[in-house]
């Protein structure tokens, strides 16, 4: 319990420290900067799916249940979408721009932290001496790829006019919504028994979803192809290494 627990804060807090960086901008970063942090964190958050929790899930399951898992998290995701609607940038070439209100975007962005904090909870409720190892990396990996969305959200916040410090609180609370999903996924899936590989292919589903209909699309969005794609492999690569280490 201590382990989820701590693994579940340190990744949330990593939203914050990412958007420490805002307090001292003094001008908004281009498409193009955005556009590589974007790609990165999806080649962080696919590593992390692909070689953390579906092998974990087979390991505990079958091919029914990370299908079924897989599929689930990603119909969830789409369902929660379809509720809160997601916010597209204004591509200029100058920095980023909304249209739609502050909450809107605190909105979607906790949204997408749900699925992220469900998959560290998820993680650590295997049993096995593997547990707390898989646990760990998946921890790792939200935490990496959530100090670039810290940024990210303070910057957007920044752009509707909202103060710099209020901006970074807001960013910093917007990934303490993993802390509560993190919690809910681990007590699931560690007193139900056969959830354990429906829940991680659930989170790795739901990871994959956002990765996908997300992250690559919108890092593709203002004429960065190359960029983002050197920076998808790149943050792919920086999590086969942390994993072959550790």
């Amino acid at each position: 319990m201590s382990d989820v627990l701590l693994g579940s804060i340190l990744s949330a807090l990593s939203t914050g420290l990412g958007a420490i960086p805002i307090l001292f901008l003094q001008k908004t970063i281009t498409h193009r900067w955005r556009d590589i942090l974007l790609a990165f964190t999806a080649g962080i958050m696919m590593t992390a799916a692909m070689l953390g929790l579906i092998p974990e899930s087979l390991k505990y399951g079958g091919i029914i249940e990370v299908s079924i898992g897989l599929f689930l998290g990603v119909l969830v995701l789409t369902s929660l979408e379809r509720a809160i609607p997601h916010i597209d940038l204004e591509h200029t070439k100058s920095g980023i721009k909304f249209d739609e209100k502050a909450l809107l975007i605190i909105a979607a962005i906790t949204l997408h932290n749900i699925p992220e904090g469900l998959s560290v909870g998820v993680s650590y409720a295997s049993s096995g001496s593997s547990a707390n190892e898989t646990g760990n990396l998946i921890a790792f990996a939200i935490g990496l790829q959530n100090a670039p969305e810290g940024f990210l959200v303070a910057l957007f916040l920044i752009n509707q006019s909202i103060k710099r410090g209020k901006a970074f609180l807001i960013a910093t609370a917007t990934g303490a919504v993993e802390i509560v999903a993190s919690l809910l996924g681990f007590y699931l899936t560690n007193y139900v028994g056969f959830l354990v590989p429906y829940g991680l292919a659930f989170a790795a589903g739901a990871m994959l979803f956002i990765i996908y209909k997300e992250l690559i699309p919108e890092s593709h969005g203002d004429g960065n192809e190359q960029f983002a794609t050197y920076s998808f492999i790149t943050g792919i690569l920086c999590m086969v290494i942390l994993i072959n280490s550790f």
